[in-house]
C-alpha cells in the first residue's frame, strides 16, 4: 500500500486489508486451532479444537463437546474472565451459581469443584487449578458500574463492560440479554470476611496461572474479559486471557472428581441419565 492510498475508498480499503494477511497480534484466535503452540504437557496439536487469546475488554463463545478440556490461562497475571455456561442442546438449562455453591457446601472454587446447572446436573468440573482463587459472589460489571468508575462503559467504547460483552457473544447462539445469568469470574479471588464484608484480592497475580475445566455435557461457554466489578483501580486494568480446548473422554468408573462427594455423584448420575435417552 502506497502512502497516497486510503481506506476511505473501496480500492484503498481492499489493499489495506490484503496487506494485513498473515499478521498476528497477541489477542486473536489460532486458525486452524491445530496450529496452536505452547500447549499443556501431553496434548498433541491435532487434539486442539479451540485456541484463542482474548484481549482486555474482549469476549468469546464456543460450543464444546462432552469430555472436552478447557484451559484458561492468565497470560500476564491480571485477567478477570467472567463465564456463562449453557447446555448446548437446550440452552434453557444453564449454570446456576447459587446451586454450585450450596450443593457443594463451599463457595470457593478450585480443583475438584463442580459447576452445576439449574436442573441438578454437573455441566463442567474443575480438574486442575494453580491460581490463588476465583469469584462466585459478585457477578459481572455493567454499563452503569463502568460509567461510574471510568467515565463510560459502552460496548464499543474504551471501557466495555462484561454484561454487554455477554450480549454480543450470546447473539451468536440465538440468545439475548435475558439469557444472562449470574456468572463466575476466574482469576480474581473473592472471600467473605467474618463480618460479611466482600474482600477482593485484585492482584495482579502470577503471570501464566491457569485453571482447567472438563465439559461434562455438550456446553456453550461464554467469556468476557473485563475488569472485575469491584476492582478499585481507576485505570481499566485487565490483561489478556488464553482459552485452549482439546478433545477428551469421560471415564466415570474411576474418576475421583465424580466420586468425591455424594452430592457430586448425584449430579454426575443426573448427567448420565440425561445422555441415556
Amino acid at each position: 500500500m502506497t502512502d497516497s492510498s486510503t481506506t476511505a475508498d473501496p480500492a484503498g480499503a481492499r489493499a489495506h486489508a490484503r496487506a494485513m494477511a498473515g499478521t498476528r497480534v497477541e489477542a486473536m484466535p489460532t486458525i486452524p486451532a491445530t496450529a496452536a503452540t505452547d500447549l499443556p504437557p501431553g496434548i498433541a496439536s491435532d487434539e486442539v479444537v479451540w485456541d484463542e487469546t482474548i484481549a482486555a475488554g474482549g469476549y468469546a463463545a464456543r460450543l464444546l463437546k462432552r469430555g472436552s478440556r478447557l484451559r484458561l490461562s492468565d497470560v500476564h497475571g491480571d485477567a478477570a474472565v467472567a463465564m456463562l455456561v449453557f447446555n448446548a442442546e437446550r440452552p434453557v438449562e444453564r449454570l446456576n451459581v447459587a446451586d454450585t455453591v450450596k450443593v457443594q457446601w463451599n463457595a470457593y472454587l478450585g480443583a475438584g469443584r463442580l459447576l452445576l446447572s439449574d436442573m441438578g446436573r454437573v455441566m463442567m468440573s474443575v480438574i486442575e487449578d494453580d491460581t490463588k482463587g476465583h469469584d462466585a459472589f459478585c457477578g459481572a460489571s455493567n454499563l452503569a458500574s463502568n460509567a461510574r468508575k471510568y467515565g463510560d462503559g459502552f460496548n464499543h467504547g474504551a471501557h466495555p463492560n462484561a454484561r454487554d460483552r455477554f450480549v454480543i457473544a450470546l447473539a451468536k447462539y440465538g440468545m439475548n440479554r435475558r439469557d444472562i445469568h449470574p456468572c463466575i469470574t476466574w482469576f480474581k479471588p473473592v472471600s467473605i470476611a467474618a463480618d460479611g464484608a466482600i474482600e477482593l484480592d485484585v492482584g495482579p497475580h502470577r503471570a501464566g496461572q491457569h485453571v482447567t475445566l472438563r465439559a461434562e455435557m455438550d456446553v456453550i461457554v461464554v467469556l468476557a474479559n473485563c475488569p472485575h466489578v469491584r476492582d478499585p483501580r481507576h485505570d481499566y486494568a485487565v490483561t489478556p486471557v488464553r482459552a485452549t480446548a482439546w478433545r477428551g473422554v469421560i471415564t466415570p468408573e474411576n474418576d475421583p472428581v465424580r466420586l468425591a462427594t455424594p452430592e457430586g455423584l448425584r449430579a454426575f448420575e443426573n448427567v448420565e441419565d440425561y445422555y441415556r435417552r
